[in-house]
């Protein structure tokens, strides 16, 4: 099973949100990393056939997804970012509702939900009304509706926003879970979300694909060197307009920061090898005074 972007374009007007993708994807987790406006739901909605391109087509195996219509749709999975629920269903009322919308019939339905309710974890809020869930709860229910039609394809949209770090590793383990025997589309914003779990990592920029591949290999491609150092605190200032940061922390004898640099940027600098957050920030990251707003 593949699922193949070829020259794939969306305008909104003049601007590009999504500028020439050319990818190829396979079963497993694939994580699309960007900061916010970068065009992953675009590009996402696309996929869901909700939005169709301005250029360039999307093949399930072979066939255009436009042209195969229905007969996609019944292979897809999708979680958007901000999912529609009821507040007053239960978690096991709203499953129901949902699969009797997607043309479930009603004996595999019921096998389905159950099956599911389980998978997420949420066996004891079953038949807990929506409105009285977690943020995470709510959003292990949005996988469980996801999921109802044993979808190939898994789409989902900045599934951990807003919840906490025990809620996000919960989700990033179900995630995992879930990619056995299908193909699953992660964006997000946060680095930890699939550094752990991405079989491949997308970098989407402005709305291309800047960098890809297993984490490794995008960690051994850096472009530039890492480096920490310590340095004064008066001097922090400087090197921080100078080059990016990464990370800073105040000890007793100064501040010790880690630099993304192509050049040594202080005598007492130690090359150190890189993290996904360094290279998220080499190609997402400002350096002090780079951006007009900044104070």
């Amino acid at each position: 099973m593949d699922l193949a972007l070829d020259n794939l374009t969306k305008k909104f007007g003049g601007f590009v949100a999504v500028d020439h993708i050319n990818i190829t994807m396979t079963n497993g987790v694939y994580g699309l990393l960007g900061v916010n406006g970068a065009g992953k739901t675009t590009l996402m909605r696309m996929l869901c056939t909700l939005l169709k391109p301005t250029d360039g087509n999307i093949y399930y195996n072979g066939k255009d997804i436009f042209k195969m219509d229905e007969e996609y749709r019944n292979l897809l999975g999708y979680l958007p970012q901000d999912f529609g629920f009821y507040p007053e269903f239960t978690v096991k009322d709203y499953l129901l509702y949902i699969a009797t919308i997607k043309g479930i019939p009603p004996v595999v339905a019921r096998k389905r939900t159950k099956e599911l309710i389980v998978s997420v974890g949420l066996t004891k809020a079953a038949d807990k009304k929506l409105k009285k869930l977690s943020g995470g709860m709510k959003r292990r229910a949005g996988i469980a509706q996801a999921m109802l039609n044993s979808p190939q394809i898994l789409i989902l949209d900045e599934p951990t926003a807003g919840l906490d770090p025990n809620e996000r590793i919960r989700f990033r383990n179900l995630i995992s879970e879930l990619s056995k025997e299908r193909l699953v589309l992660l964006s997000t914003h946060i680095v930890s979300d699939i550094e752990y779990i991405a079989n491949e990592i997308l970098m989407m920029k402005e709305g291309a694909i800047v960098n890809k591949g297993t984490l490794d290999e995008i960690i051994s491609a850096m472009p530039e060197d890492v480096w920490t150092c310590l340095v004064p605190q008066q001097a922090v200032s400087a090197i921080a307009r100078r080059y990016k940061v990464s990370n800073m922390k105040t000890e007793h004898h100064g501040v010790e920061l880690r630099i993304i640099s192509a050049e040594k940027p202080c005598e007492s600098a130690v090359c150190v090898r890189p993290s996904l957050e360094d290279v998220f920030l080499y190609y997402f990251g400002e350096k002090v005074g780079d951006n007009s707003d900044t104070l």
